[in-house]
């Protein structure tokens, strides 16, 4: 068996003896001091680095000038689509300013959100974006101030996708109204009984376009029975489990059920086709986020389409903004009501 031995380290100590320079030379000239080096001292240097196989420790480098290169992104949850689309917005635009993304998950959890950006002040990461409804519940909300505005006045910047309750710059989705928007479109065509399946954990998005959805529908009179309104998870489980908990209750006539999200959506018609109940057919179904996903189930979902991957790419703007104080710092983010096969006309 043959063992082979680890190469030392080199050291930048090693350039600069290579390059007959000092070891503040040396450090100038690779790492893009704004001292002057002389131009043969530069070369020296380079070619001495290029010799010995040496190369910088932009890491190391970035953080004693106080802010790296990357851009730490909070999410609720990676594998539903309204968070990874979120995220692909995010890592082209970051992509673009030559910025490198890295990801953690809350699952929604406002202790680990918490916990999760107080180890990430360690790293200095350049931008922190959170991405993910504000909760109602303000138990560590005044932490999570301050964890954020010290890593701002080191330099960083922080910027929210959600509801703008927190003092920093915000990308705003238009919840309240393209739910109360969907509600309006969905009664012209010809529907008056609905359902509804919610967010159980309080959670601002889902508060907000419940409130829209039974704003719309109060504009003509209508309203949602509280026994045709469910809580659970802001799951595809959730609205499983959701769609079954109507269906037990006795669906008593009810015409449509909206559901918060899409994955909810989604959720619920495998729950209702479970327990007989064929989605588009016997009961009308509707979302919110528009997913690629619900364009190909059967039936197309009908939904209020939100363009995520602009929601990303807004957020990494925001921030390179407001480190040159150029311009409104929030984004607002307009949503567009989709009809399709899920919901189709009522004729009576």
């Amino acid at each position: 068996m043959v063992v082979r031995r680890r190469t030392p380290s080199v050291t930048l100590n090693d350039v600069a003896r290579e390059a007959g320079v000092s070891l503040a030379t040396a450090s100038r000239a690779l790492n893009g001091s704004s001292r002057v080096v002389k131009d043969e001292y530069r070369v020296r240097v380079h070619a001495a680095a290029l010799k010995l196989n040496y190369t910088t420790n932009l890491s190391a480098q970035a953080v004693a000038k106080g802010s790296t290169t990357s851009v730490a992104l909070l999410v609720g949850d990676i594998s539903d689509p309204y968070f990874s689309s979120i995220a692909a917005g995010v890592i082209d635009s970051a992509g673009e300013a030559g910025l490198i993304v890295t990801m953690s998950v809350t699952e929604r959890d406002p202790a680990r959100e918490l916990a999760l950006v107080r180890a990430l002040r360690g790293q200095k990461p350049r931008v922190i974006v959170l991405a993910g409804s504000r909760s109602t519940d303000r138990a560590y909300r005044d932490e999570l101030v301050a964890e954020l505005e010290a890593f701002e006045a080191g330099g960083g910047r922080a910027v929210f996708v959600s509801q703008h309750e927190l003092p920093f710059d915000t990308v705003r989705i238009d919840n309240y109204g393209g739910a109360r928007d969907l509600a309006i479109a969905l009664v012209d065509l010809g529907y008056t009984r609905f359902g509804a399946i919610t967010d159980e954990d309080a959670l601002l998005t889902a508060t907000d376009r419940l409130a829209g959805f039974t704003a719309g529908l109060a504009e003509s009179g209508i309203s949602i029975d509280p026994a045709h309104l469910v809580a659970a998870p802001f799951t595809r489980d959730g609205g499983y489990s959701g769609a079954v908990e109507l269906v037990t209750r006795g669906l008593n006539g009810l015409e449509l059920i909206f559901a918060a999200t899409d994955v909810m959506a989604i959720g619920a018609m495998s729950g209702l086709r479970a327990h007989g109940v064929e989605p588009g057919r016997d009961i009308a179904v509707a979302g919110f986020d528009d997913i690629q996903t619900v364009r190909d189930i059967v039936p197309a979902l009908t939904t209020v389409s939100v363009p995520l991957v602009d929601v990303g790419i807004a957020a990494i703007e925001v921030a390179l903004r407001t480190q040159t104080n150029e311009g409104d710092q929030d984004v607002d983010i307009a949503t567009t009501v989709v009809i399709r096969a899920s919901t189709p006309r009522l004729v009576r």
